[in-house]
């Protein structure tokens, strides 16, 4: 291949551009260059992506969660729970020792064994695809210790591919035998044979202090406390008169700070003073007021301002349960000690309460709320990443299953308990009988919430909605889609921009084009693709780490110790302060050199706030994180040799992060960083290099250091910036911003592959292309999710040109030629299921034969033409709206027959039997694709039947782009009318050139131009974001083979023979099918149902409802003057009455020309109203309101 000239590529450029740009041409090549030089950005650092995908993958972090979970968490929850103890017999207990959940698992009824079960069978069976929750327990029975292991208490559904699913660990042949597709990302769960996804849920981070402004504009700091026994929020608030109080709600009023830390034994106002202020004299003056309104109180020792606090107690429900009111001493301390700020620990210390750690706690949440008043600037944002949580399905079954789990506890001991005061029965109780009849407590509470979707913790009264959804299966892109969707709690209908807006702070961990359009706008967000989120580590070796690096224990510091200099910095682990440390830099620098050499969890974070002069470390889970590249004096720590190595699968990604080339940052550590987009943006100082320096003693009056301008990390590849749904669009930087957003709607509305099983699957709605074909223009992310084996769209060769008026407003003109060849084509599947139940009174339903002749006037014999011998529709029948296909009839009486059978038998064969059949609803010619016969889980006969239907795009289906340009079908055209260009070439699609200036997608066009030379060269193109082929290198090869350098062509008209005055935009463009189509939207009536009650046509297109002329309409009609057309849409169309009025009393409602009021029959008279204007007279009257109607002759 030739090079390309100066003159096309370089217009200008340097010889090195020219080289550079021939070099990204190339693939991953190692010939003539040394392993050890740096990575080259354009060619292979962005292979460490896919490498990222194998280890952690998009939805890793689900079935890492859940893993979590179901291997650690559970036995956590119930060690926490472990005895119970009878109320009845002091010498009845018993303990719950090892808890394990099985593999999944059924009853076959036929063998009379329990079996394995797969996916596929819980989805066609309508089965939950679950397994067994069993414990080791131990227990007393007559006075004998008894031990059993393996009881169930109840059933687990299980996440798909997590570490107790079937799937986990299999090759694509061996899913193939289980009916599973291998590029099913899995992280959902099978519930009553429904898929169903528990969705990310953003929450603000627990135990963290948040610093800012309220409704009212008084500054506080607010921390949410959350352990396993307690959540609650403490607020510390500046008010009005500069005095700061502490607000909770077990308080009824607010209290003074002051107060609440001599309660918490810090007596002296000089230790309080200094505690809060240490030597600034502003913050001294900010804090005066309080302690002034503090000593009009009377309050000077410890016992008083308990006493004061508990008199000021909400009356406590344990107090309300058992009607005993402790003294406000000890209700005070309680308080303080449990509820107020809960996730400090309050020891006991020679048999007294320790308060220090949370009265220094509380003097920081002073601290920091006088510095944001002093300046302003210090004010958190709770819309940054790094102050939320994201929670997991894990985290979220954790917080249902402890609920579930003590629940269940004490349900199991009130039976325990009464079954023990029964006389005589206390030596022959067993207690494992009864947990086996309460097993159903735990299983139904876990069902119920994940097919709802409420999740409902009776223990801190947590109500939420929607947690799960069921996973949309539309297309592969869609499910993914889901899968990576963040949820928020705010109310969607407060129009506040804050929590909408997209944050710096979402760079790399948040997708910044994926959210929905309307009301959910930015608040439902979708996680980027490298984005991993963490789950909790044990952070006991962590707090001992940070003691042996220098941190000083807050309990042997003064209140002057603690903000001596500026180089005393507080020591956080995960929002518990530990205590300060000297050398900021130095604890920083160590404890990340620990982290890189492995010593350390690699999820673990720390970073420094200079403002707050604090150091936090992090272990907790639910913090978003990316992998970085590490970059030490310049150069960055993956080569060439690194990138072979992980090519060649020597080495895996996690290989990499132990080495310490690579590490996860966080979003709050993130700020603590400089981080280069490229090589090329590098920059290294050698004197402003913190390693140097960083273990240097320092003097007593040093400042600590700035941020180096250094560069530390870099980035793996600048396109993960987008999410998974995002990245499928080609050359996204070269659109506006909303295009992008727009394509991430549709592209899960686009119909494709969903599966390598999808023929065997039988869902509510399936929508298949006939011939789906992956993209000519691809990107990196597209070969990563592998939505090039599962494409949703197909290549269509477009000409952007006007023709006709049917092109106008985005409609597209259509090839008649291309659509008989299958463009466009697609399959409609849906299912019917009926259960052949068996009643109380011994009878069953049944199915019969059709029947040989009509049997009366309603029943037409065609309804039944696809019935088989045995009452079921073949497969293979054509079926029309309104047939049967199965011919299912039910018992007119169900309950037990009385008569002399003492046990509700009885004579079965005498019920009599009405129709139930299963009729095709949907209009249009439907085919019966399958049949399936089975039983569900309750044993139950189940039978299903997919119907099939097959069509072709038609006028007024929707088509879109990759790049948010939808339009529909406007006219299609027969092939010898079309134009074609120089090679005899007629596009698929004919687009309007007007679609292109307002919506300034240049994508779209940079797309078909890069598709044009892939297809003249044969190769496929790549269009990544901030990447990709090149305009110049693809001008170049149109040049090269006789093609105009800018994508148009010579075309011909296909009406008069002439050619076109103007050159024509002409290539290919992949082209998605949208669900919306024609067929399923048309509808149209002349007459149908009426509601009962009103009388008027029904509502909607389901029921053969009406079109609705509503107020806006009658207005128009009002304003055109067309009274008669209003008389007969609103009166005589809709629910026409002749309703009888008395002339004398106005009263509507007259009976066989008789007033009941007046009691005569001489004033009644008929008018034509409404019956709906009849109906409201009747039931204003209801209400004692009385409408008269005054009757008259028109003058």
């Amino acid at each position: 291949m030739p090079p390309p000239s100066a003159e096309l590529l370089g217009r200008g450029r340097g010889s090195s551009a020219i080289e550079t740009d021939v070099k990204a041409r190339d693939d991953l090549r190692f010939i003539n260059k040394p392993l050890g030089d740096p990575v080259n950005s354009l060619e292979d650092k962005w292979r460490l992506v896919p490498a990222f995908l194998q280890t952690k993958g998009l939805v890793k972090q689900h079935i890492d969660s859940f893993n979590y979970f179901i291997e650690t968490e559970l036995q956590l929850i119930v060690d926490a729970n472990r005895k119970i103890v009878s109320d009845v017999d002091p010498n009845f207990w018993m303990v719950f020792k090892k808890i394990h959940v099985a593999h999944p698992q059924t009853y076959d009824t036929s063998r009379g064994v329990n079996r394995g079960i797969t996916p596929q069978e819980c989805r066609l069976r309508d089965t939950t695809y679950a397994s067994s929750i069993v414990v080791d327990m131990e227990y007393t029975r007559g006075g004998q210790i008894v031990k059993k292991r393996n009881v169930e208490i109840g059933l687990m559904p299980i996440m798909l591919r997590s570490c107790r699913c079937v799937l986990v660990g299999k090759n694509p042949a061996e899913y193939a035998e289980v009916g599973e597709c291998p590029l099913d990302p899995g992280g959902y769960f099978v519930v009553r044979g429904t898929e169903k996804v528990i969705l990310i849920q953003e929450q603000l981070s627990k135990n963290r202090i948040i610093v800012e402004t309220d409704r009212m504009g008084m500054i506080g700091a607010s921390v949410t406390s959350s352990t396993h026994e307690k959540k609650s929020k403490t607020n510390v608030v500046y008010a009005k008169g500069g005095k700061t109080i502490l607000r909770h709600n077990s308080l009824s009023v607010d209290v003074p700070v002051v107060v609440i830390m001599k309660a918490m034994g810090i007596e002296s106002d000089l230790e309080i003073a200094e505690l809060i202020c240490g030597s600034d004299d502003q913050l001294l003056a900010l804090l005066s007021p309080t302690l002034e309104d503090s000593a009009k109180l009377n309050i000077a020792t410890q016992r008083q301002a308990l006493e004061f606090i508990g008199s000021k107690v909400k009356m406590s429900i344990k107090t309300q349960r058992f009607g005993v009111r402790r003294n406000l001493y000890e209700e005070a301390k309680d308080l303080l000690a449990t509820t107020v700020l809960a996730h400090v620990p309050v020891e006991m210390v020679k048999g007294v309460l320790y308060f220090r750690p949370k009265a220094v706690y509380v003097a920081l949440m002073v601290r920091r709320t006088l510095q944001a008043i002093k300046d302003g600037g210090i004010v958190d944002d709770r819309d940054f990443v790094g102050n939320k949580r994201l929670e997991l399905a894990g985290d979220l079954l954790s917080l249902l299953f402890e609920d579930l789990f003590k629940s269940w506890q004490a349900t199991l001991k009130r039976s325990i308990d009464a079954n023990l005061k029964k006389k005589n029965r206390a030596s022959q109780f067993d207690a494992s009988t009864t947990v086996s009849q309460t097993s159903r407590f735990i299983t139904d509470g876990l069902f119920r919430s994940i097919s709802s979707g409420n999740w409902s913790v009776k223990r801190f009264k947590m109500e939420r909605s929607g947690v799960t959804q069921v996973l949309s299966r539309l297309s592969y892109v869609s499910a993914l889609g889901m899968l990576t969707r963040i949820s928020s709690q705010f109310e969607k209908t407060r129009k506040v921009s804050g929590p909408r807006a997209l944050q710096t702070s979402q760079w790399g961990m948040l997708c910044t084009s994926d959210t929905p359009e309307g009301e959910a706008c930015g608040l439902v967000k979708n996680l980027a693709l490298m984005a991993h989120i963490t789950t909790d580590s044990d952070d006991k070796m962590i707090r001992q780490l940070a003691f042996t690096l220098g941190v000083e224990d807050l309990n042997l510091l003064t209140g002057s110790e603690l903000y001596r200099s500026p180089l005393t910095y507080l020591v956080f682990l995960n929002g518990l302060l530990l205590g300060v440390h000297r050398q900021p830099d130095r604890f920083v620098g160590s404890f990340r050199k620990l982290r890189r050499n492995g010593r350390i969890n690699p999820l673990v974070s720390v970073y420094r706030s200079i403002p707050q002069q604090t150091i936090y470390i992090s272990s907790d889970g639910g913090r978003v994180c990316r992998p970085l590249i590490i970059v030490e004096k310049g150069k960055s720590k993956v080569t060439a040799k690194e990138i072979e190595n992980i090519m060649s699968g020597v080495h895996k990604f996690e290989d990499l992060v132990r080495q310490g080339r690579i590490e996860y940052l966080d979003v709050n550590e993130e700020t603590d960083t400089n981080i280069a987009i490229t090589e090329n943006d590098i920059i290294y100082d050698p004197a402003d290099d913190p390693g140097l320096h960083v273990f240097q003693p320092l003097a007593f009056n040093a400042t600590v250091r700035t941020p180096t301008s250094n560069t530390t990390h870099l980035e793996i590849a600048p396109f993960t910036i987008l999410g998974a749904v995002a990245g499928l669009i080609p050359y996204p930087h070269h659109n506006q911003s909303p295009r992008n957003t727009y394509q991430c709607a549709m592209g899960k509305q686009a119909m494709g592959a969903i599966a390598y099983n999808q023929l065997n699957r039988i869902d509510t709605l399936l929508y298949f292309l006939c011939y789906p074909m992956q993209p000519m223009v691809k990107t990196r992310t597209i070969e990563m999710i592998g939505f090039d084996k599962l494409p949703a769209g197909q290549n269509a060769i477009v000409a952007v040109m006007s023709y006709s008026g049917y092109d106008i407003e985005d409609a597209l003109v259509m090839n008649k030629a291309s659509l008989d060849r299958g463009f466009g084509r697609c399959q409609v599947m849906r299912k019917y299921a009926s259960m052949v139940k068996a009643y109380p009174n011994r009878t069953y339903d049944r199915l019969c034969i059709p029947p040989a002749e009509q049997q009366n006037q309603n029943q037409l014999i065609g309804k039944f033409d696809a019935l088989d011998i045995d009452g079921l529709a073949s497969v293979g029948e054509k079926v029309y709206k309104d047939q049967i296909l199965m011919n299912k009839q039910s018992p007119m009486e169900t309950r037990s027959i009385s008569g002399d059978d003492k046990s509700g038998g009885g004579d079965a064969s005498s019920v009599p039997f009405r129709m139930t059949p299963l009729v095709h609803k949907y209009p249009g010619t439907s085919v019966v694709d399958s049949v399936l016969l089975t039983t569900n889980e309750d044993d139950q006969f189940l039978i299903k039947v997919r119907v099939r239907q097959t069509r072709r795009p038609e006028l007024g289906d929707k088509f879109s782009s990759r790049h948010g340009q939808k339009g529909v079908v406007g006219i299609i055209v027969n092939q010898e009318d079309m134009p074609f260009n120089d090679y005899g070439t007629c596009p698929d699609i004919i687009m309007n050139p007007h679609g292109f200036p307002s919506r300034m997608t240049v994508g779209k066009m940079i797309e078909l131009l890069a598709g044009k030379a892939g297809l003249i060269k044969g190769e496929l193109q790549y269009g990544t974001c901030f990447g990709g082929s090149k305009v110049e290198d693809m001008s170049r090869i149109l040049v090269e083979n006789g093609y105009n350098y800018s994508g148009k062509d010579y075309v011909t008209s296909g009406i008069t023979g002439e050619p076109l005055q103007a050159y024509i935009f002409f290539g290919p463009v992949y082209y998605q099918k949208l669900k919306h189509m024609v067929m399923d939207k048309m509808h149209a009536r002349a007459s149908g149902p009426r509601a009962n009650l009103t009388r008027q046509p029904t509502e909607g297109r389901s029921r053969d409802g009406g079109l609705r002329v509503g107020e806006m309409e009658r207005d128009c009609l009002i304003g055109h003057g067309t009274s008669s057309l209003l008389i007969e849409r609103l009166l005589i169309s809709s629910d026409i009455y002749d309703a009888e009025v008395c002339k004398d009393c106005g009263l509507i409602g007259g009976w066989q020309g008789w007033c009941q009021y007046c009691k005569s029959q001489s004033g009644i008279v008929k008018i034509t109203v409404p019956y709906a204007c009849k109906l409201l007279f009747q039931e204003l009257i209801s209400m004692n309101v009385i409408p008269r109607i005054k009757v008259g002759e028109l003058e």
